[in-house]
């Protein structure tokens, strides 16, 4: 069996970018594409945040062009998820679709996945309304009406960053208490384009083609109403897609990689990048920034390795 040099787990911008950077580096990489190829932000409509596309670029166009230029470099890409690893010795185990790869060195760029409320009418206006990433999409809203749903830090600072576009956000709840932090709450309740649903769930996002409100049910009294919005963003959370890395690599409580020495983890030759370690910043800038650093990292390990 032959041994590789590189391979990157994960296709997002962390993984590509790696990519581009180890197939430049003579280091033939050999790249899984995983169960979600391209990553979050292939089920994003519209990318205005990412240098060097003025106009803006379709989320699922600019995986497109990434992978492109990894392959152009020499990137084998295989369109299979990874079932199991092994980094307990050299070179390195990986088993996807049936075959066993080995490598002298791995990059994990798995991601994280938003958690979401379950319902057929949130995934089917996904990008067309609805989002779970303020900050990404919180622009076009601008003097619109929308929703979000959530209690903790992280909801609050996204209803107070939509605050800045928005004309009116309204924060749906399903206790009477938030779970964020006492400074975070009282921010968000001073905030005067900042209304409070209390004890209510989201069980329908209306709209065809895009998002004109959403059915609620208040949990107490079982009552349902509408709210009329033409925004839903969901904040209750991400998991880090590490289920496969368990015993394997240090992970912190929340499932996330733990990095040791730059972006190398617990195992020495192996590195992650992107969202699978950055729960702060969770962009696309970000995690093709990591996937970089990581490549150089492990481009400058393998060097070492030979001396």
């Amino acid at each position: 069996m032959a041994t590789h040099q590189l391979i990157i787990i994960g296709s997002g911008n962390a993984g590509y970018t790696a990519a581009i950077y180890a197939s430049r580096a003579q280091l033939k990489p050999l790249l899984f594409t995983g169960g979600e190829p391209g990553g979050q932000i292939s089920l994003t409509t519209d990318v205005e945040n990412f240098p060097g596309f003025p106009e803006g670029v379709k989320g699922p166009e600019l995986m497109e062009r990434m992978r492109k230029q990894a392959e152009r470099f020499g990137t084998s890409v295989i369109n299979q998820v990874v079932d199991a690893v092994d980094f307990s010795k050299q070179p390195f185990s990986v088993r996807a679709g049936g075959e066993e790869y080995q490598s002298r060195a791995i990059i994990i760029a798995t991601g994280a996945s938003a958690r979401w409320l379950g319902l057929e009418s949130e995934q089917r206006l996904r990008g067309k309304g609805v989002s779970s990433c303020a900050t990404c999409d919180g622009f076009f809203f601008k003097g619109k009406d929308v929703v979000l749903v959530g209690g903790g830090d992280v909801a609050m600072e996204d209803g107070i960053f939509l605050t800045k576009f928005a004309n009116r956000v309204t924060i749906v709840h399903r206790r009477e208490e938030l779970r964020a932090s006492v400074y975070m709450q009282e921010r968000a309740k001073k905030n005067p384009k900042i209304t409070f649903v209390w004890n209510t769930e989201v069980i329908e996002v209306l709209g065809d083609d895009s998002v004109t409100g959403v059915r609620v049910k208040n949990n107490k009294t079982g009552e349902e109403s509408e709210i009329v919005c033409q925004g839903v963003f969901v904040a209750i959370g991400h998991a880090p897609n590490t289920e496969l890395f368990k015993g394997q690599i240090e992970l912190d409580v929340k499932g996330y990689v733990v990095l040791k020495d730059h972006m190398m983890t617990s195992v020495p030759g192996v590195f992650a990048a992107g969202d699978v370690h950055d729960h702060e910043y969770r962009q696309a800038i970000t995690a093709a920034g990591s996937g970089c650093a990581a490549e150089l990292d492990a481009e400058r390990w393998l060097e070492k390795q030979e001396k």
